[in-house]
């Protein structure tokens, strides 16, 4: 993470469109937890004005997202062209206040923290609902959560948890495909990345969940679990729903409530011997998020014997 520095963070000025301006949500994990398909949710419901790429990276990131040009230009070649290609990947269609909040975004100044610029971006929403989903927020320091909570006080938060093992072999297996890892690793050389920051800050939720409800009120607060995504995908649309106050009841276009974007056919097999590793390594996680979360979660140390 590359997050501002805290000499960088300005005292925000005067907000001349009140709380109201900028995003009404933030979903800030868990990574591999489900984020992308909550995003497929919202970007199609008529409730919703999503921003046209998923994870903004603002608090987090001294850089825009590549894919922010990349879509641009590809768009300004030709957006009948641009967007069909995206209508056959289940992606909504993008129109001009789109592309205004892709050049926007890119001209952010992301050499300094500003959350009025930030807050601005999403004008674009006119009356819609909309929301910053990008689960790597779940390892922001406590001061930039609570300058972000601050500003937006009236902004809701998402969390999605997942069994720790699960989430971290989703993790690295991700990683392998993207050619960061290598495919033939053995179980020692697994259990060392997994202690590796990049892996372990995103893998103690009960720690991220804390942190974050530090600032957030309880009322503005929500987790939900990988889990019931997985055992009924219509009811945790309508829960999630209902908690950013959007209408269940409307469809989210033409997808369906258990769509999976990433469903991945090349699903890496996790050997009986590496997960029990897992499950022991991580055993006081597991039985703090049992504990935390309740719900399915109180099955996950079952699963590995603990």
């Amino acid at each position: 993470m590359h997050a501002p520095r805290l000499d960088a963070l300005p005292t925000e000025r005067a907000r001349a469109d009140g709380p109201r301006a900028g995003p009404d949500f933030f979903c800030v994990g868990a990574q591999k937890g489900g984020t992308r398909w909550l995003y497929d949710q919202l970007q199609h419901h008529e409730d919703f004005w999503m921003p046209p790429i998923k994870e903004l990276h603002y608090f987090d990131r001294r850089r825009p997202s590549p894919r922010a040009a990349k879509f641009l230009r590809r768009a300004d070649t030709s957006l009948t062209r641009f967007n069909r290609r995206r209508g056959k990947r289940n992606m909504r269609a993008l129109v001009q206040r789109d592309l205004d909040f892709l050049k926007a975004y890119i001209e952010l100044p992301w050499h300094r923290f500003d959350l009025e610029t930030y807050a601005g971006l999403f004008g674009a929403k006119g009356g819609s609902i909309a929301g910053d989903i990008t689960p790597d927020y779940c390892v922001l320091r406590p001061e930039i959560i609570a300058r972000v909570v601050s500003r937006f006080p009236d902004a809701k938060v998402v969390f999605i948890a997942r069994d720790p093992v699960e989430r971290v072999w989703s993790q690295l297996t991700m990683h392998m495909r993207k050619g960061d890892l290598a495919r033939n690793l053995g179980d020692a050389e697994i259990m060392r990345v997994v202690d590796k920051r990049f892996v372990a800050r995103r893998t103690y939720q009960t720690d991220i969940v804390a942190r974050w409800r530090r600032y957030v009120p309880d009322s503005q607060f929500t987790l939900y679990l990988f889990d019931d995504l997985m055992a009924d995908p219509v009811e945790l649309r309508r829960r999630i729903l209902t908690f950013l106050d959007a209408d269940p009841a409307k469809p989210s276009g033409a997808v369906s409530p258990g769509f999976n974007r990433k469903r991945d056919p090349e699903k890496m097999p996790l050997s009986l011997e590496l997960k029990q590793k897992l499950g022991r390594h991580l055993g006081a996680e597991l039985r703090a998020s049992a504990e935390a979360f309740g719900g399915a979660a109180e099955g996950w140390p079952d699963r590995y014997g603990l």
